[in-house]
């Protein structure tokens, strides 16, 4: 099969394009035909080394993606030959960027008839993260006030939204190119970062969610009521310990499981969550596709069409 991977850590040129061999699906898994995988940072940090070097190779980055069941391995009986379906690999697992992906069934849902497999792929992992981020580990209340750090990224978009539809109030920050693309999202407050101090304006937050990282981390916790509490997933794998003693700092584990991938469905059918904006890529393109999102100024969501 085709598939976009790195041979040695590196910057984004070491992204190669050429043939792997197909992966198998074991017992309890489910072989897919790729139609699209997502790309997210969680990719290019991997293939640069910043968690720890990759010593199996060919490697292929990619963490959620949308296809096409093509083959079920032993003990599969929820899912047949032939359904559409979008998930997330576990973390150690990645090769989303490639025609085929084997995976276990429990961890994937069907896609809905309503959105095209680029759009499936699109929301997979930032679904997945902004869920277990805003209802799961911040708790977010109808009524409250978050500050969302970085909102026109793809975790931060959903997250945005998500918040607005459990009927809290959204500050979030952002350059100012964004800021209409956030307007319609539905935030309240758009602050300018490249212009203004969010510290200095924001106050007495019940919650913020910091997709961001570097020096927003401890800032983040001057705009906190006490009693706040707030959740970073741009601070590493473990929640970065609070300057202050009155509020609470998270870290959320985004685990892999079909409620989630079954609550973002809902929740676009019920028109609270929207498709992000989407940039397409082809598979060949992928060393491009991880300037971008090294770049760390896009909107929305970067996906590759694989067929």
């Amino acid at each position: 099969m085709k598939a976009a991977f790195f041979m040695k850590n590196g910057g984004p040129e070491v992204m190669q394009y050429g043939d792997v061999p197909d992966p198998v699906a074991g017992a309890g898994q489910v072989l897919v035909d790729v139609h699209a995988a997502s790309v997210n940072g969680a990719d290019w940090k991997v293939r640069a080394g910043h968690y720890k070097p990759t010593t199996t190779f060919p490697y292929m980055p990619g963490r959620d993606f949308s296809g096409v069941v093509s083959q079920l391995g032993a003990g599969v009986a929820d899912l047949n030959v032939g359904d559409p379906v979008f998930g997330v690999v576990q973390q150690v697992d990645d090769g989303c960027y490639a025609e085929k992906v084997a995976i276990k069934a429990s961890i994937v849902a069907k896609k809905p008839d309503g959105l095209s497999h680029v759009e499936a792929a699109s929301l997979a992992l930032i679904g997945l993260t902004a869920l277990v981020s805003i209802e799961d580990t911040l708790k977010l209340k109808k009524g409250e006030t978050i500050l969302i750090q970085g909102g026109a990224g793809g975790v931060a978009g959903f997250a945005l939204q998500l918040a607005k539809h459990i009927g809290a109030r959204v500050i979030t920050t952002a350059s100012a190119a964004n800021h209409d693309y956030l307007r319609k999202l539905g935030a309240d407050q758009i602050i300018d970062y490249n212009k203004r101090d969010f510290t200095k304006i924001v106050s007495g937050a019940d919650a913020v969610f910091d997709t961001v990282g570097g020096d927003v981390v401890n800032r983040s916790f001057a705009v906190l009521r006490p009693g706040g509490r707030a959740a970073f997933i741009g601070a590493g794998p473990t929640a970065p310990v609070s300057p202050r003693s009155d509020v609470v700092s998270l870290r959320p584990q985004v685990g892999r499981d079909r409620a989630h991938l079954e609550r973002i469905v809902a929740l676009v059918k019920a028109g609270a969550v929207r498709v992000p904006e989407i940039k397409v890529y082809q598979l060949s393109e992928a060393a491009e596709a991880h300037r971008v999102s090294q770049g760390r100024h896009l909107r929305g969501k970067l996906v590759f069409k694989v067929r």
